[in-house]
């Protein structure tokens, strides 16, 4: 009798320990997975892997810091190697097998094309990282871009060139969804702005020399170039204009933000100008600009943990996340609340501008968004108007 007795004591005594064990144990954390497609290689790695290393540095101090509404953030990247078809094969993946919350990217304007009606149908939230104003015009309920207008950037370059005194041009673009974007952009716009686009030439991403299209050009007597792309043939363009003595000032659309551009064009790249974000300038501006802090830290940040210079494309995929991330603290983890406080997302400072979203602009930046800018002494500088 004595022997159940104590078995009893001892068998309640583990029940208790186990209860006790059970009860201190704190519950999982509610882990959110973000998808993330970025052309981490290929052509376009020059946008992707500063994306791709951003969102990644941004999760884990997110995480760091007690996560989003108690839950822990996951970053599924997959790098599409700029491939449209890779990107539409991930997105699937990420929607169907992930189960994510939200896609953030791709890195490029064709990509996102090709999958914004795939999210469209599947109700998730797509923030791109890519330029093109089709992405957002027409409209899609699920789908936002963060990156300024191509139509804006186009605005610019031509305000800037009636200031120099500039009124027959001639264009070059890359055969990419970027780069047919822009084109289009520049000759709806040009007209209105005072502007004469003498010769438009279309060329193939892929290309290494450019004398031949850029000799045209020349033949035509432009006044100056404006070249639309994101590839490396940023770079060849102004190499190819030294060589054949053009003289005449060399635009570049906003895909030139990436000081990797200005190395590779060498001596060629001194007197460019581009239209582009603060992020470049940031020590440049004043203490009190909205902006100021906010590109600071993601810069002394970004180049302290990587060691190498930050873009405006890092600068893409920091604003797609800490937009959703800000729109997730409003309205917490349900998706169609989060999508809401985003399209009602106001005064929110990004490193492209301070973001004022609505129901008709899922793109939420202005004119202003942008800065002149051009390459002096191998680095990035305001340009000075008169």
């Amino acid at each position: 009798m004595k022997i159940f007795k104590i078995l009893g004591v001892t068998l309640l005594s583990m029940g208790m320990a186990i209860s006790l064990s059970c009860a201190k144990k704190p519950a999982p954390q509610q882990v959110v997975k973000i998808g993330a497609l970025f052309s981490v290689t290929g052509p376009a790695s020059f946008l992707g892997a500063p994306e791709a290393k951003t969102v990644q540095m941004l999760v884990d101090q997110i995480n760091m810091a007690g996560g989003v509404k108690g839950a822990k953030l996951e970053a599924v990247i997959k790098d599409t190697k700029g491939d449209p078809e890779n990107a539409i094969s991930f997105a699937k993946q990420l929607i169907e097998e992930e189960k994510v919350f939200a896609i953030i990217g791709p890195s490029t304007s064709g990509e996102t094309m090709k999958i914004k009606n795939l999210c469209e149908e599947a109700k998730v939230l797509l923030v791109s990282c890519a330029a093109a104003e089709v992405i957002v015009n027409p409209l899609a309920k699920y789908v936002f871009k963060v990156p300024q207008k191509d139509s804006q950037a186009a605005i610019k370059i031509f305000e800037t060139m009636k200031k120099m005194g500039i009124s027959k041009i001639g264009v070059v673009s890359s055969n990419t969804g970027f780069g047919n974007a822009g084109k289009e952009q520049l000759e709806k716009l040009a007209p209105e702005n005072s502007i004469t686009i003498l010769i438009s030439e279309v060329y193939d991403k892929t290309a290494t020399d450019l004398t031949g299209v850029l000799a045209k050009l020349k033949s035509k007597k432009v006044q100056a170039v404006v070249n639309w792309s994101i590839e490396p043939a940023q770079a060849i363009v102004a190499k190819n204009m030294k060589q054949l003595k053009m003289g005449v000032p060399l635009f570049q659309s906003h895909g030139f933000g990436n000081i990797r551009y200005v190395k590779e064009a060498g001596e060629a790249g001194e007197g460019i100008i581009f239209p582009c974000g603060r992020l470049l300038v940031a020590d440049l501006l004043p203490a009190d600009h909205p902006q100021k802090s906010v590109l600071t830290k993601y810069k002394t940040d970004y180049e302290a943990k990587y060691q190498e210079d930050v873009s405006t494309f890092g600068g893409h995929a920091y604003d797609a996340l800490m937009v959703l991330v800000k729109s997730m603290e409003t309205a917490g983890l349900d998706k169609e609340q989060v999508r809401m406080a985003l399209e009602n997302l106001k005064g929110f400072a990004g490193t492209g501008g301070v973001f004022n979203f609505s129901a008709d602009d899922h793109n939420g930046l202005g004119l202003d968004a942008f800065e002149m800018l051009t390459v002096k002494d191998g680095k990035f500088a305001l340009l000075e108007q008169k």
